[in-house]
């Protein structure tokens, strides 16, 4: 299958803050290397990152002027270099979020994600190494394959990739944002009982038709969150906690958990980076001899066991896209991540 010379991307502006993104027109190599794949992108899905690079201050990492942002889509190969072995013309793949990261046993290598200080894939076509592919489940859409690498990866790693997972076990997920979304569908695939929290009334009673198993708090009804965690869990705490929001909620966290053992997951940061509690709040983490552990996407491998989960339970994924954009609509679709009124993950489709 050939491909174009030129196709079209999307790049963040290098005007004063708040930014934008743009369109132009890019090139493609006459000639590929050994192990490259050339790719037609599908479908992209955002994240929180991929908004948050175009306000100042609000990426905790360095970010590439002029940029190609986002770092998952859904793909279909159309050419190969003469060496590349796991791949041919017509295999549907996505794309490893950190390109470093192959086994996860990389100790010395940085664990960046593309569409930050790397080019992303919010564009038609792209090349990469076949290191840097993993093929994806069939009975999945474009659309539903492109919310899994960023988002499926961190919700992942958050369960411990469900190693070690206990008869019983429960979670809370902090927000309705695509990570949570994802760990909530995780969750009722293993057996896990979700908690989810939420600010609307109405997002939680959406989710809440979805399983009998997930309970829902809202968090301005009931803002001493713990309390209504050792309600739920009959005073036993959680295993899991997927900490979307930041160092703030740490201490809440760690007294949500169950008396000995359990993990937080530090994720997001919706609230910023400042912890605002004393030191003695670890204490605490070390008398249940819990974990606290940050999630910073993760490896192909990580990817591929997740696709293999995903693939082996036929998981459909249609129920985390709460929007689906045009390209042409990318710079809209942005917009309304930063609204925050989605719920999971929002979609642009590539025609």
């Amino acid at each position: 299958m050939a491909y174009p010379k030129t196709y079209r991307a999307f790049r963040r502006t290098k005007t004063p803050y708040p930014r934008t993104i743009e369109l132009h027109e890019e090139t493609l190599p006459d000639s590929l290397s050994s192990h490259d794949v050339v790719i037609r992108i599908h479908a992209v899905s955002l994240n929180y990152r991929d908004k948050a690079m175009l306000e100042e201050g609000r990426y905790p990492a360095h970010v590439r002027d002029g940029g190609i942002p986002a770092c998952d889509c859904a793909a279909e190969v159309v050419a190969t270099g003469p060496q590349v072995s796991e791949f041919a013309v017509g295999d549907r793949v996505s794309v490893t979020p950190a390109l470093s990261l192959i086994t996860g046993a990389e100790r010395d290598q940085e664990a960046t994600a593309m569409g930050g200080d790397s080019t992303g894939v919010l564009r038609e076509y792209a090349v990469f190494e076949e290191k840097h592919l993993v093929k994806i489940p069939d009975h999945l859409s474009w659309e539903e394959a492109a919310t899994i690498p960023g988002a499926g990866i961190s919700a992942w790693r958050s369960l411990d990739s469900l190693k070690g997972l206990t008869e019983g076990a429960t979670a809370v997920l902090q927000g309705t944002g695509g990570v949570s979304m994802y760990a909530l569908l995780i969750c009722l695939s293993a057996g896990i009982r979700p908690i989810i929290t939420s600010s609307s009334d109405e997002k939680l009673a959406n989710i809440l038709k979805l399983d009998p198993r997930i309970a829902g708090i809202n968090y301005k009804t009931h803002p001493d969150i713990t309390a209504e965690v050792l309600r739920i869990t009959q005073g036993n705490g959680v295993d899991y906690v997927v900490n979307n929001v930041g160092l703030s909620s740490v201490p809440e966290d760690i007294k949500s958990l169950r008396k000995w053992g359990g993990s937080i997951a530090l994720v997001g940061f919706l609230e910023g980076f400042k912890a605002g509690w004393p030191s003695e709040v670890l204490f605490q983490l070390l008398e249940k001899a819990a974990k606290l552990q940050g999630i910073m996407i993760g490896s192909r491998i990580d990817l591929q066991e997740l696709n293999t989960f995903i693939g082996e339970k036929k998981i459909r994924l249609d129920t985390l896209i709460d929007r689906t954009f045009a390209f042409e609509d990318s710079a809209a679709a942005l917009d309304y991540l930063w609204t925050g009124s989605h719920v999971g993950k929002i979609v642009i489709k590539i025609p």
